[in-house]
C-alpha cells in the first residue's frame, strides 16, 4: 500500500523528474524513480553523480518495504549494500540466503554478498552500460552513485509476481550436489567475483575493473595460480569464445546430458549445430542446472534452461584436458 501510495503521490512530478534527468545516462528511471517518490530530486538538483547516502537508501526502503531504516552517517552506500538492501525491500532476502548456503554446503566458500548479489542479477537490478561508457560500471564495494540507485528502483517497481515465485523456486531447489577437489577449486574462484561487472574485453578484477565472459572464464582458468594445477594455464589457448570453443575436436565435445561442474559452456544460435565461428558467448556450469558467466547483469548465476539450453552448443572439460579430473 505504501508503495501505490507513493506511486499516486509522486505521479504529479512526471514534468518536473524528466528535466531533472537530461543529461543522464539513467534519465527515465530517475524520472521515476522521482515520481514515485522513492527519490527526491529537482530539475536543478537530482544530482545523478553524487554518491548514493544512508538517507537516500532510507527514503527508498521507506517507500518500497514500509520500513524505515536507520539513516545516521554520511559515509557513502556501496553497490553491494544498494542491493542487498532492494533485495530485502522485495522480500527476497530468504531467496539469496538459500543462494549463499548452496554454495556454502558445497565447499566454495563464497563472499558474503554472494546471495544478494546473485538475487539483484536475476531480477535485473544492474545494467550493462555501453563498451564506450565502461567507466560508469561500478564493482561490488565501490559507492552507488544516484543514478545506478534510480536505475534499480525503477526495476524494483516493474518486479512482477511472477520473476519473485521464479527467483524462490530457483532458490529452493538450488543444490550443486558434491563436488571433487579441483571441481571446488576452481569454482571457488569463480564464485567470488560474483557481482563484478561486465566490460568489454575485461579479464582481470584490477586491471579491467570487470570480464567479458571469455574474459572471465580466462581469468579463472588461465591467469589464476592453482598450486599442483599448474597445467591448468595452458589448456585455454586463444582467448576469445570462438577460439576456445574451437580447441577441442568433436569427438571430445560435451553435451548438455554429460555436464560436469567447472566444465566450460560455450551458446551459439544454432545450439548443438552451431560452428566455433559461430559461437557468441560462454561460461562455467556450476552444476544443479546452473552456471555461472560474465553477461550483460555483470558476473551472475543463472539457470541452464530456456534460451540458455537451446542455444548451449558443446562444452570442454579443462580438468580432464589438464589430467587433473580424476584428482579428488
Amino acid at each position: 500500500m505504501r508503495r501505490l501510495a507513493a506511486l499516486a503521490v509522486g505521479a504529479l512530478t512526471v514534468p518536473l523528474a524528466a528535466s531533472a534527468a537530461t543529461g543522464s545516462w539513467a534519465q527515465p528511471q530517475i524520472s521515476t524513480a522521482v515520481a514515485s517518490g522513492l527519490m527526491s530530486g529537482s530539475a536543478a538538483g537530482f544530482r545523478p553523480d553524487d554518491p548514493l547516502l544512508p538517507a537516500d537508501l532510507a527514503q527508498i526502503v521507506s517507500g518500497l518495504a514500509g520500513s524505515t531504516p536507520a539513516a545516521g552517517g554520511y559515509t557513502p552506500v556501496t553497490l553491494a549494500g544498494l542491493d542487498a538492501v532492494l533485495v530485502r525491500a522485495e522480500g527476497l532476502g530468504g531467496s539469496a540466503h538459500r543462494f549463499y548456503l548452496g554454495v556454502r554446503r558445497a565447499g566454495l566458500a563464497p563472499p558474503a554478498r554472494f546471495g544478494t548479489e546473485t538475487v539483484a542479477r536475476l531480477i535485473g537490478l544492474r545494467l550493462n552500460h555501453p563498451a564506450g561508457q565502461d567507466r560508469l560500471e561500478l564493482q561490488p564495494g565501490e559507492p552507488a552513485t544516484r543514478a545506478e540507485a534510480a536505475f534499480s528502483v525503477a526495476k524494483a517497481l516493474e518486479l512482477d509476481d511472477g520473476t519473485r515465485q521464479w527467483v524462490e523456486d530457483g532458490a529452493t531447489t538450488f543444490d550443486l550436489g558434491e563436488l571433487t577437489m579441483w571441481q571446488r577449486t576452481i569454482l571457488a574462484t569463480a564464485v567470488r567475483f560474483v557481482g563484478y561487472p561486465y566490460v568489454w574485453g575485461g579479464e582481470d578484477e584490477r586491471a579491467e575493473r570487470g570480464f567479458d565472459c571469455s574474459g572471465f572464464v580466462w581469468r579463472v582458468y588461465k591467469l589464476q595460480v592453482y598450486p599442483g594445477g599448474e597445467a591448468l594455464s595452458g589448456v585455454l589457448r586463444g582467448r576469445t569464445s570462438y577460439q576456445m570453443s574451437g580447441e577441442v575436436p568433436p569427438a571430445e565435445r560435451i553435451g548438455f546430458g554429460d555436464l560436469q561442474p567447472a566444465d566450460v559452456l560455450f551458446f551459439g544460435p544454432k545450439g548443438a549445430h552451431s560452428k566455433p565461428k559461430e559461437v557468441d558467448h560462454m561460461g562455467l556450469y556450476l552444476g544443479g542446472g546452473w552456471m555461472i558467466h560474465a553477461s550483460r547483469y555483470g558476473v551472475a548465476l543463472a539457470p541452464l534452461d530456456g534460451w540458455y539450453r537451446d542455444e548451449l552448443a558443446w562444452a570442454r572439460r579443462p580438468l580432464a584436458e589438464a589430467a587433473l579430473e580424476s584428482l579428488t
